[in-house]
């Protein structure tokens, strides 16, 4: 393997690189960003960047002289406008073409948008800066959609002083992802912290006023910001002839087609470990993708299907949220320790007869450590959690 080229120089193709050269690469290594910055951390944008109590020179995931010592090709500002496979040849924005002989594919996802002008999104510096500097007390921000970016952004701004409506589709917030109850518990959070939270809210468009509703309500906002999921980043592979169906499409090894593999937000692979299809958008799969498609790269004969226990955490307002597994499509929850009204508080996830995931709400990492074992391990359900033990809600 001579010439690697890796297409995203977030924290999937950043990790990528150096794995790339901590195993032994030594030949020539392109690492291709559509933005100007050097690779930075996203997951402080909606918070620590959103509330000013960071500088954004905070942000990168690397030195100068860190990415001087990985001698790369590094080819900033600058996007991937398509790959021809036959050729091993992919060609950027500024015309150039890049041959080589393995790649990478890390571009990462774009955030979905409605209809109408001035809405903010949150997924690059300049974007949290821009959003920053528009809000403060009394300001009005509409938040559209209650995910946990969404969640992360209105908690923000309410701290700011910001008179906050938080927008939500769906009977309950982040009921698909982490079960009702839990959904419940961190609605009430946000309400009880002065946010406006509506659930059953569908946004049509983006107006000069705010935005407009389906029922044809307008919810008045000085600034408005649009959370409703994101996209992976798979325009440019078109007509490449790699399968791409939400994300591109890739076996347990993270390969897309030969020596060719994807990586992080954009890189949909079958998960053995949970014998399903899966794309995951969390800061933590992206390094830990990076680092094992490099090596599967690499070493072909030596490959390891990629096979983690997913994790994500989010902070709102004085809450840390921790989450291993996969939870999407449980059966049931438990809470093994705690109480929902205490905020306080670890629900573990039942998928068929096994533990597929565990939650935990203002609890140290210890109380939620053991569960990430039985998740990697395939416990059974039944004889992880007790009955008697445990309080149990249905989805």
């Amino acid at each position: 393997m001579n010439r690697i080229v890796v297409v995203g120089a977030s924290a999937a193709g950043l990790a990528a690189a150096e794995t790339l050269r901590r195993e032994g690469h030594g030949g020539p290594l392109t690492l291709v960003g559509d933005e100007p910055l050097a690779p930075y951390d996203r997951p402080p944008l909606s918070k620590q960047i959103l509330s000013g109590q960071w500088r954004p020179d905070r942000l990168p995931l690397r030195t100068p002289a860190d990415l001087t010592a990985l001698d790369l090709d590094l080819r900033l500002g600058v996007a991937a406008t398509g790959l021809q496979l036959a050729e091993r040849t992919v060609r950027l924005a500024d015309g150039t073409a890049l041959p080589y002989d393995g790649l990478i594919l890390a571009t990462g996802v774009r955030p979905r948008r409605l209809p109408g002008e001035g809405a903010h999104v949150l997924r690059t510096l300049d974007d949290a800066l821009t959003l920053r500097d528009s809000l403060g007390r009394g300001r009005r921000l509409v938040v559209v959609g209650a995910g946990f970016l969404g969640a992360e952004a209105a908690a923000t701004a309410r701290r700011l002083g910001a008179e906050v409506t938080l927008l939500e589709p769906a009977p309950v917030p982040l009921a698909h992802a982490v079960g009702a109850e839990v959904g419940r518990m961190l609605a009430r959070v946000h309400r009880d912290e002065g946010v406006d939270l509506r659930c059953g809210a569908a946004v049509t468009e983006v107006t000069e006023d705010g935005v407009l509703l389906a029922s044809g309500e307008v919810v008045e906002a000085d600034e408005v910001l649009v959370a409703i999921g994101s996209v992976p980043n798979t325009a440019w592979l078109d007509g490449s002839g790699l399968a791409v169906g939400d994300g591109v499409v890739c076996d347990a090894y993270g390969e897309a087609a030969r020596n060719v593999y994807a990586a992080g937000d954009v890189a949909r692979w079958y998960n053995p470990l949970f014998a399903a299809s899966m794309r995951i958008e969390h800061r933590t799969n992206a390094a830990e993708m990076g680092m094992t498609v490099a090596r599967n790269l690499l070493a072909p004969e030596a490959r390891r299907p990629f096979a983690p226990v997913p994790y994500f955490w989010s902070d709102q307002y004085d809450m840390k949220v921790q989450a291993y597994g996969f939870l999407r499509g449980h059966d049931e929850v438990a809470v093994v320790e705690g109480a929902l009204a205490e905020r306080r508080f670890v629900a573990v996830y039942r998928t068929g007869e096994r533990v597929s995931g565990a939650l935990a709400v203002g609890m140290p990492p210890k109380a939620i450590r053991g569960w990430r074992q039985a998740v990697a391990t395939g416990a059974g359900w039944y004889e992880s959690v007790s009955p008697g033990d445990r309080s149990v809600v249905r989805p």
